[in-house]
């Protein structure tokens, strides 16, 4: 999930830039609780601010405002993940993938819980050299791009794949699950999870059927109230698309943006629609 450069000859291309810092800003305002009615924001009043959910969006309004980074996403890609957030937030977000994009997302979230994988440990030193203070684990996928398709012959006749010998943690006979993430992933339930990476456009690379199957299966065994909203970038992709189809379903689709598509997706135990001896769709 690198980020492209701001090349200095070309300001159009700051419009994604000024969006992400007005989102950041906006919930910065929205955060800022007055408990007097004194005028807080002049020096020497005795006036309080909540300052619990600040620092985060002020760090994420100085690096915008600084850096010549650019997220990936366009504008109106962002302001799918921004609107599901600000309905929800604090809760718990998960992202696959990591980038110079990754502090916005962390403070469309105050007060939450956010938290990102990342394959590359140089990339995730060289990002939280700019944004220390985001929460980032390190996963190690196991699958390629290329065997995309074998995978899904895979999940058909592997019995672990699919209820009731499904589970997450430590299932290393199901190829297409993530079994060795750090204990935070499986001990909280995800509200938001997004998936932006790992790399796939490549044969060798590890591609995103892992993390897509892994972040359905975490929407269908959902025990907490409500529903988890999935959000898969860059479905212009061959895999993308079809894995995203074939977990995520059709049905549970609500938004399409660019090359973002926006899940909403019940508990299995709560999905009426849900054929009898099927898990996902």
């Amino acid at each position: 999930m690198k980020p492209r450069r701001l090349p200095l000859d070309r300001p159009w291309l700051a419009v994604p830039l000024a969006v992400a810092v007005v989102f950041a800003v906006a919930f910065l305002v929205v955060n800022f609780k007055v408990v007097t009615t004194k005028a807080a924001l002049f020096c020497g009043t005795t006036s309080l601010v909540d300052r619990s959910v600040i620092p985060i969006q002020l760090h994420a309004v100085l690096h915008y405002a600084t850096t010549r980074d650019i997220p990936q996403q366009s504008s109106a890609e962002i302001r799918v993940s921004f609107d599901v957030l600000f309905s929800l937030y604090p809760c718990n977000f998960l992202v696959f993938g990591l980038g110079h994009d990754s502090l916005m997302w962390a403070s469309f979230n105050p007060n939450g819980f956010t938290m990102f994988l990342e394959e590359d440990t140089s990339w995730i030193k060289k990002v939280l050299t700019r944004a220390p203070n985001i929460r980032v684990h390190p996963v190690a996928y196991k699958t390629h791009l290329y065997d995309a398709k074998n995978l899904l012959a895979h999940y058909k006749a592997e019995p672990n794949c699919l209820p009731p010998k499904l589970h997450l943690q430590g299932n290393t006979k199901c190829r297409l699950i993530l079994s060795d993430l750090t204990s935070e992933v499986y001990d909280k339930e995800w509200d938001v999870i997004m998936i932006d990476g790992p790399k796939g456009y490549l044969p060798d690379l590890p591609g995103r059927m892992a993390a897509i199957y892994t972040a359905a299966v975490m929407a269908r065994m959902r025990t907490r109230p409500g529903v988890t909203h999935v959000i898969i970038h860059d479905v212009n992709r061959k895999v993308e698309r079809v894995y995203a189809q074939r977990f995520l379903c059709r049905k549970h689709l609500v938004k399409a943006v660019g090359r973002l598509w926006h899940f909403v997706i019940p508990p299995a135990s709560k999905d009426q629609t849900l054929k009898p001896n099927t898990f996902f769709c």
